[in-house]
């Protein structure tokens, strides 16, 4: 039998974080924690969003109705309990993300291997994450760059009325590789003039620029932009990466945003079908999230895992980036261990 708790926890970040709509101080988060009768825990994360209307109230709902499922059906692995709990939770892809990244961390520890080596999968070569610096003063920026120095890949957040300024003047700190997000701020017009600028800038590739629904304008760019485009708005579910082919040039995959690992799997393995590059990113999340993402680094072209250097302070340990390369601990599943509880969520009925 396996057993069903929350956490919820308000994670402190280490600057204010702005992108192109919003900012945040504090992100709320919600830990489940998956149990079986011998005494292993699996963990699992979803943090809140306004953006796609995610909050600590929706959570605790979704969980309570996949609670009575979780813990009544025979326990046949992650990929069989995701199959049982879609059907019940297809509007709820944060909280399915949570109990799926929970179910395989518990399953490893139960294998008593970490995820990614019961995969087959070799992390002898994996991609680097970047470090992302969110929207402020272009002197702030600077500050931030300089805080974290000598990483090989800064992730740029854009979407103000400086943008070119932003990144002309962050390339005088630094040789490293750029990419950059404008989380659905630009024009189609602005995204070709920018592409062209930011290319000779030294960046890598440009995510998501217009709003998510503009799909004629993205198939324009698509065929005309210098620089690479990645979606990441575009692409919430399975279905959207086929959506996405001839529109970007690969897919920023999410796992809250998709439903977990196990249909992040999928979608990459389709991305793949289809010629598409394929990137893996955060939300902000604590080293739980962190360290469920790390598992998939074998299969991916980019990744964005820096949510827990985000943070002032972190609620566990396991996966850690030092510059960027990914440090797995000695342990199995995805070696998440929780360095203090939360407030426990009541899930009853």
């Amino acid at each position: 039998m396996i057993y069903l708790r929350a956490f919820h926890y308000h994670l402190p970040l280490r600057h204010t974080f702005t992108i192109s709509r919003g900012s945040i101080q504090v992100q709320p988060t919600v830990i489940v924690e998956l149990s079986d009768q011998e005494g292993r825990y699996g963990y699992g994360e979803a943090t809140t969003n306004s953006y796609y209307g995610v909050t600590v109230e929706s959570l605790v709902k979704a969980l309570r109705q996949a609670k009575p499922v979780v813990e009544q059906s025979a326990w046949d692995g992650p990929e069989t309990l995701w199959d049982r709990l879609q059907p019940l939770m297809a509007e709820s892809s944060f909280a399915l993300s949570a109990i799926d990244q929970a179910a395989w961390d518990l399953w490893g520890k139960q294998h008593g291997q970490p995820v990614y080596r019961l995969w087959q999968l070799d992390t002898s070569n994996i991609p680097v994450s970047n470090y992302t610096i969110g929207i402020d003063t272009i002197e702030r920026m600077v500050e931030k760059l300089r805080e974290f120095p000598d990483w090989p890949i800064y992730k740029i957040k854009l979407g103000t009325t400086y943008d070119l300024q932003i990144v002309r003047r962050l390339r005088c700190e630094t040789n490293a590789v750029f990419r950059v997000d404008a989380n659905c701020g630009w024009t189609e017009e602005e995204t070709l003039h920018n592409a062209l600028v930011l290319k000779s800038l030294g960046v890598e590739f440009i995510e998501q620029p217009l709003p998510a629904d503009q799909w004629e304008p993205m198939r324009r760019l698509y065929q005309k932009s210098v620089l690479p485009l990645i979606a990441d708005e575009s692409c919430l579910q399975e279905s959207d990466v086929a959506k996405c082919h001839g529109y970007f040039h690969g897919v920023n995959i999410k796992l809250v945003k998709c439903g977990g690992l196990t249909p992040a799997r999928r979608m990459i393995e389709t991305a793949r079908r289809l010629g598409m590059k394929v990137m893996v990113g955060c939300m902000t999340e604590s080293t739980v999230g962190i360290s469920a993402i790390a598992q998939l680094l074998p299969l991916l072209d980019y990744v964005d895992m820096d949510g827990a250097v985000l943070l002032a302070e972190d609620i566990a340990d396991g996966v850690r980036l030092e510059r960027g390369r990914a440090v797995y601990p000695d342990r199995p599943g995805s070696g998440v261990r929780l360095l203090r509880y939360g407030r426990p969520l009541c899930l009853e009925l």
